[in-house]
């Protein structure tokens, strides 16, 4: 995506909705699963880490019992957590019912000198993702007095034509109609058509 894109449109910059109103009465089995899989680890890891059973796991994790207080120090060291972290409440997710339709050729138009942009869903702001169609008007890797960063990651999809994809540490490929590629954006990268006519894409960039 070219420099500057987000700090044009502050509207469109990438934030945390604050949902501290919907908060869900504590259930200690829910939450010690909640940790569980953040940190990715089956029943089985989880049992092997903490020395309790798997069994009891599996128990304790559906509320069909309650931990004892020795239970509860063998999962804060096993799972490296402190303890009072078993105690903080999940939060309750609600639907907030956000929707932003965009027609047809409708976006919001942003060219560049290499990059003809429409972005998309403008009218949503603290958006955790931002999408955006393209077409590629560059046809050289000179075009670019620099590779493009920006923090987050980001999605690209061709819709038409193809393109070279350039990226600091891999070698440069090329993608045609229906590839797509998921990429970390602090990587530098840029893009050229390689098609006759400019290549159409679709971004996707969160944070």
């Amino acid at each position: 995506m070219p420099e500057g894109i987000l700090d044009d449109y502050p509207s469109l910059t990438l934030a945390k909705e604050s949902v501290d109103e919907n908060i869900e009465p504590l259930k200690l089995g829910y939450r010690i699963k909640e940790i569980r899989g953040k940190l990715g680890i089956t029943l089985e890891e989880a049992s092997q880490r903490t020395g309790l059973a798997r069994s009891t796991l599996s128990k304790i994790e559906n509320e069909q019992i309650s931990p004892t207080f020795q239970a509860m120090q063998k999962l804060a060291l096993g799972l490296q957590i402190d303890m009072p972290q078993l105690f903080e409440p999940p939060r309750k997710k609600v639907a907030t019912g956000r929707r932003d339709m965009t027609r047809s050729n409708q976006g919001k138009p942003h060219p560049t000198q290499t990059y003809e942009h429409e972005l998309l869903a403008t009218q949503l702001s603290n958006k955790k993702m931002m999408p955006f169609k393209s077409r590629i008007h560059a046809r050289s890797f000179d075009e670019y007095s620099d590779w493009v960063r920006h923090d987050g990651e980001e999605f690209l999809l061709i819709l038409s034509g193809s393109v070279m994809f350039y990226s600091e540490f891999y070698e440069p490929v090329e993608m045609f109609a229906g590839d797509s590629v998921y990429y970390d954006a602090n990587m530098g990268h840029m893009l050229i058509s390689t098609s006759d006519d400019d290549a159409h894409i679709l971004w996707v960039t969160a944070k």
